[in-house]
């Protein structure tokens, strides 16, 4: 019985990067052994176990073998013959691809610290063909490593974009996108993730309301950069240095200019009307990929209502508070905050824009501390009752957000 450190923790300790999950591969021994030493049975489809103290996950050698189409269509085989070089041989990338024995040496039949010098993401065999949440996983691990200079490997894309040809992306499960998407969307670099997907062809399969953003023109004075996919990019890139590791603001950035891809050819390149246009569109996206209800809720709102807070200035006193009202931020000011995020990474997420100020943030943190200021109890006191407190507060809201506006400006 052999026990290896495997997968991420090898790379990302010859990355000098933190480690912060400790997986294991055990050659050599059955579930019985395992259960003999302490160890707790947590695998549903091949043998894992938890270590009876650290709680972290021991994994028996394994092989797997092709049944079916999809993530699911696996069958694994475990025992004590299966080897080390057999087990890492089934696994996605080089560079996730080594092990670290108990001695602390290296394990790497496939060259996987030679790809981390060369910053290569490169498939381990021709058997990465066989599941396509490998190119999913690919995709994310290049938003993760793309601030580090890595790219895929010119086979490795080849295998990716064969997998789009031969329909295996089609049988990828919501669930199984949206987990891997989430992950790229808290990743240093979202934009390589959308790249990689588009150069491979499965973006225009999984993401078909964002494909259709690319050669969409904008107006060069709004967006140097012009197109619209090109800015989503430069708006993930954003939010991920504004909001970092966090994906609901992701998600908006991500999906709040959806309804670019709708407008016709002879409006081009003005998008009047597209934050409206862009909720169909971003509903359709969340329906098909299950995407969690406060991810879509805040992206609906960011993607309606963007315009309005960069000119937050310009706004009414009772727009900004009916804003505020709309997204519940009285109530729930942390959420404010994620939009206000996804705003600010709008608007700086456009070539030689990326260090502008962004007062409009500030100013409605202000407003939402002014108006949640104002309570029901004074009203009260007053004699007023039923709707006549209502409307008192609104009043003395909308006064209250009207008395920062010569500070704001």
């Amino acid at each position: 019985m052999r026990i290896y450190l495997v997968g991420g923790a090898v790379r990302d300790k010859l990355l000098s990067r933190p480690v912060t999950d400790h997986d294991h591969v055990v050659v050599g021994a059955r579930p019985e052994d395992m259960l003999e030493q302490g160890y707790r049975p947590v695998g549903k489809d091949f043998p894992v176990f938890l270590h009876p103290r650290t709680n972290e996950e021991y994994a028996l050698a394994r092989t797997e073998r092709k049944t079916g189409h999809g993530y699911h269509g696996f069958a694994f085989h475990a025992d004590p013959s299966v080897t080390l070089e057999q087990d890492l041989a089934r696994r996605d990338l080089t560079i996730n691809a080594m092990a670290e024995a108990e001695d602390g040496q290296l394990v790497d039949p496939f060259n996987g610290a030679r790809d981390l010098q060369q910053r290569l993401l490169r498939h381990v065999s021709p058997a990465f063909l066989e599941d396509p949440v490998r190119l999913l996983r690919v995709a994310r691990f290049a938003a993760r490593f793309a601030p580090l200079g890595f790219t895929v490997a010119p086979e490795t894309m080849a295998l990716m974009q064969q997998m789009v040809r031969d329909g295996e992306v089609d049988h990828l499960v919501p669930e199984r996108v949206w987990q891997e998407t989430r992950k790229a969307l808290g990743e240093a670099q979202p934009s390589a993730f959308l790249r990689v997907l588009r150069e491979s062809g499965a973006l225009a399969v999984l993401f078909p309301e964002v494909d259709a953003l690319y050669g969409v023109p904008q107006r060069a004075e709004f967006h140097p950069e012009v197109d619209t996919g090109v800015h989503i990019e430069m708006v993930l890139d954003m939010a991920a240095r504004i909001a970092p590791g966090n994906d609901v603001v992701g998600f908006c950035a991500l999906t709040h200019d959806l309804g670019k891809a709708l407008t016709p050819a002879d409006v081009l390149p003005r998008h009047l009307g597209h934050e409206h246009a862009g909720v169909a569109p971003l509903r359709q996206l969340v329906a098909r990929l299950r995407v969690p209800t406060e991810h879509a809720a805040l992206a609906e709102l960011v993607c309606r209502e963007h315009l309005n807070v960069h000119r937050a200035f310009e706004l009414k006193p009772s727009t900004v508070l009916r804003l505020l009202t709309s997204l519940d931020a009285l109530r729930r000011p942390e959420r404010l905050s994620l939009f206000l995020a996804a705003c600010e990474a709008d608007k700086r997420g456009r070539l030689g824009h990326q260090d502008d100020a962004y007062p409009q943030a500030a100013y409605l943190q202000r407003a939402c501390t002014a108006a949640a200021a104002v309570r029901s109890e004074s009203f009260v006191a007053q004699g007023l009752q039923g709707p006549a407190i209502g409307e008192a507060m609104t009043a003395a809201r909308v006064a209250a957000i009207a008395a920062l506006r010569p500070s704001a400006a």
